[in-house]
């Protein structure tokens, strides 16, 4: 490899993959001396279709995406990086991970997990990761098996 990476992004949903990638994102950005940016996207077309939609909803989702992400963000200034943010966005997962945070925050590698926890999705309209990996511009790493000597991330 003839470049480092420098702004790493890795997408987290909450799931055992998400989880995976994370942690591989960890042990990359330490190798490279890069940024880590932890995303999460809070799907806003998965509140269209309740009929009691109120911002109380909305606040409780929010709520529980950030004490994920200080989590995330805990264990990787745990595990030595120095140079970590997270991020909550609302909106489409496959837009904002594919293209507009990575444009934003000049994103050189995109870590992500090989599936996510909407498996209805994936049936119907097709995977982020899928969609990531197609129209993405900058590398992605998807993460499918689990990297050893990673333990405590």
């Amino acid at each position: 490899m003839s470049s480092q990476y420098k702004h790493i992004q890795v997408s987290v949903d909450g799931s055992k993959e998400a989880d995976l990638a994370f942690s591989k994102s960890v042990a990359v950005a330490k190798r490279n001396n890069a940024s880590l940016e932890i995303l999460h996207v809070i799907d806003t077309r998965s509140f269209q279709n309740v009929s009691s939609f109120d911002s109380a909803m909305v606040e409780q989702v929010s709520e529980d995406a950030k004490k994920k992400m200080e989590d995330y963000y805990e264990r990787a200034k745990s595990a030595g990086l120095e140079d970590v943010r997270y991020h909550i966005e609302f909106g489409s997962p496959k837009t904002i991970i594919a293209h507009d945070f990575p444009k934003k925050h000049k994103i050189d590698l995109i870590v992500i997990g090989a599936t996510g926890l909407n498996a209805v999705e994936r049936l119907l309209i097709g995977s982020v990761t899928e969609y990531v990996t197609r129209t993405a511009d900058c590398d992605i790493l998807v993460c499918r098996t689990k990297e050893t000597g990673i333990a405590g991330i």
